[in-house]
C-alpha cells in the first residue's frame, strides 16, 4: 500500500491549487494527486478550442505545475474511499492511505432529459481531449448549429463556432434574454446586439422539446411545434456536481446536491476530508444561502483555502461573490456580486450609479473603447452590493476591482474616493474614471 500525508482526488481548477497550497504551507508533508484524465483541459477555455485557440491540445494545464511543486501524480480513477481505514482504492487494485483527503472531483455538464439527446452530433462541454477533437471536426463540417442555452458557456460556444466559418449558428434560450442570470436587462440587450452583429441568431423565450432525426440530428422541435434545422446541437445549460464517490463514502450532500462543507472547507461528515471546487457546496457572500455558482476562479480560491487549512485552521471562506466576464467579438461584459434585479429580489432598497467614458485618454487614443460601469449600493448604509461593466478588454480586470471592493465591504462614499493609477494608453482619464464617477453619482442619489 502506498502512503501519502495528503491525497487530492481531481486535478483541475480546485485540485491543483489545493495541492500546491498545501505544499507551500506545509512543505514537510507529502502530497499525492490522483486524477483519471491523461490530460487536463483548462475549463474556461473549452469554447475557444473551436475558434481562437484551435484545438484541445492547445488548451491544456501542464503537469509541470505539479512536478515543480513536488507533488506526486497518479493517473487512475478512485473507486472507493474507506473513511475508517483512511484508504482510497484506485481502479486496477492500487490502494493509498492518507492523513488528510481532498475531494476536487469537479462537475459534469447537465444533459437535458429530452428525446433525441443520444443522437449523433449532439454534444456538450465534456472535458475530454478525444471527445472535443471529434466535436471540433463536426463543427468544421456543420452548416446549421443549434446552441441550447444562452448563458456564458452557450454565448461563447456560439461566438467561437461562428468564427471564420460559413455556417448558421442559433442560440435557443428559455429566458427572455441571453445572459439574464448574470446581467441586468440593459447589458443583456447590448450583448444580444453584439451577437446579431456577428451573424448569430437568437431565439429567446423558447424551450427545446425534442431533438429530431434518425441516427443523426436533423432538427430541433420547440415547445409549440416549431422546428429548426440543425446538423449539430451543443448543450450549454449548466453543470452538476460530481458527488458519486462522496455519496458512496457516506459524506453528507447539501441542498444544491454538492458535498456539504463548513466555512473552512471541511466536509460536515468527516474532519479529515475536505472538498473544493464544483463538487463542494457554495454559500452566497451576502445572504449565506446555498449557491449554485460554479466557476474555475471560485474553485481556485477554495483550493487555496483547503490547502492552507489541512493541518491548521487558517482561512475562512467568506462566501461566493460571483465574478463573471465574457467577450463577444471585441465587446466584453463583466459582473460581480448582485446585479440590480437580484438585489431587489433579495429585499434590498438599492440605489445605482452609472458612468460611461473611453478606456483611454484622450478618447481618440488608438484602441479606445467606450466602457460603461454600473454600481449597485444598499440605500440604507451605502454598502456596495454589485457592479456590471461593458467595454473593451480591460473589462475583466475592472470587474475584478469591483469584486475586491465588495469583499472589503466598501461603501459608495469609499469607492468614490478610490485612488487609481491612470495612463493615457491604459485607462480612462482620472477625471472620468468610471468606477469613481458611478460611485459619486450614487452618493448624490442617496443624499436626496
Amino acid at each position: 500500500m502506498k502512503k501519502s500525508d495528503v491525497v487530492v482526488i481531481g486535478g483541475s481548477a480546485g485540485g491543483i491549487p489545493a495541492a500546491i497550497s498545501c505544499r507551500r504551507r506545509y512543505p514537510e508533508k507529502s502530497v499525492l494527486l490522483i486524477r483519471k484524465e491523461e490530460q487536463v483541459l483548462i475549463p474556461c477555455g473549452l469554447p475557444y478550442i473551436f475558434g481562437t485557440v484551435g484545438s484541445p491540445e492547445k488548451n491544456l494545464i501542464p503537469d509541470a505545475m505539479l512536478k515543480n511543486n513536488g507533488i506526486e501524480l497518479i493517473i487512475g480513477e478512485v473507486e472507493e474511499i474507506d473513511r475508517d481505514k483512511k484508504v482510497v482504492s484506485i481502479a486496477g487494485g492500487e490502494t493509498v492511505s492518507y492523513d488528510k483527503l481532498v475531494s476536487a472531483t469537479g462537475s459534469s455538464p447537465v444533459i437535458l432529459p429530452i428525446p433525441g439527446v443520444d443522437k449523433e452530433n449532439v454534444f456538450s462541454a465534456i472535458k475530454d481531449v478525444a471527445y472535443l477533437n471529434n466535436m471540433l471536426d463536426k463543427v468544421n463540417q456543420a452548416k446549421d448549429i443549434i446552441i441550447i442555452g444562452g448563458g456564458f458557456i452557450g454565448v461563447e460556444f456560439a461566438d467561437e463556432c461562428k468564427k471564420n466559418r460559413d455556417n448558421s449558428v442559433t442560440i435557443i434560450e428559455i429566458l427572455p434574454h441571453c445572459l439574464e442570470l448574470a446581467l441586468d436587462e440593459e447589458f443583456c440587450i447590448e450583448a444580444e446586439r453584439g451577437l446579431a452583429e456577428r451573424g448569430i441568431k437568437l431565439l429567446t423565450n423558447k424551450r427545446v422539446e425534442a431533438i429530431l432525426g434518425n441516427k443523426q440530428v436533423s432538427a430541433v422541435r420547440l415547445a409549440g411545434g416549431q422546428e429548426r434545422k440543425a446538423d449539430m446541437v451543443i448543450m450549454g445549460v449548466g453543470a452538476r456536481p460530481n458527488t458519486e464517490l462522496a455519496e458512496k463514502a457516506g459524506l453528507q450532500i447539501g441542498p444544491t446536491r454538492a458535498i456539504a462543507v463548513d466555512r473552512f472547507m471541511r466536509t460536515i461528515t468527516d474532519p479529515n476530508i475536505f472538498a473544493c471546487g464544483d463538487c463542494a457546496e457554495k454559500y452566497a457572500y451576502f445572504s449565506g444561502k446555498p449557491s449554485r455558482i460554479m466557476l474555475a476562479s471560485i474553485a481556485g480560491a477554495e483550493g487555496r483555502i483547503v490547502g492552507a487549512n489541512l493541518f491548521d485552521t487558517r482561512y475562512r471562506n467568506c462566501g461566493e461573490i460571483g465574478v463573471f466576464s465574457t467577450i463577444i467579438g471585441e465587446q466584453a461584459f463583466g459582473c460581480a456580486g448582485l446585479i440590480e434585479r437580484m438585489a431587489r429580489q433579495e429585499g434590498y432598497d438599492v440605489v445605482t450609479g452609472e458612468a460611461t467614458a473611453p478606456d483611454r485618454h484622450p478618447g481618440l487614443m488608438p484602441g479606445a473603447t467606450s466602457t460603461k460601469v454600473k454600481l449597485i449600493f444598499s440605500k440604507d448604509n451605502g454598502l456596495l452590493l454589485g457592479g456590471e461593466v461593458s467595454g473593451g478588454r480591460g473589462t475583466g480586470e475592472l470587474t475584478n476591482i469591483i469584486s475586491a471592493c465588495i469583499q472589503n465591504d466598501m461603501t459608495a462614499y469609499e469607492v468614490s474616493l478610490f485612488q487609481m493609477g491612470t495612463h493615457p494608453a491604459l485607462t480612462a482619464s482620472p477625471m472620468v474614471y468610471q468606477l469613481v464617477n458611478a460611485a459619486e453619482l450614487a452618493v448624490k442619489a442617496m443624499a436626496r
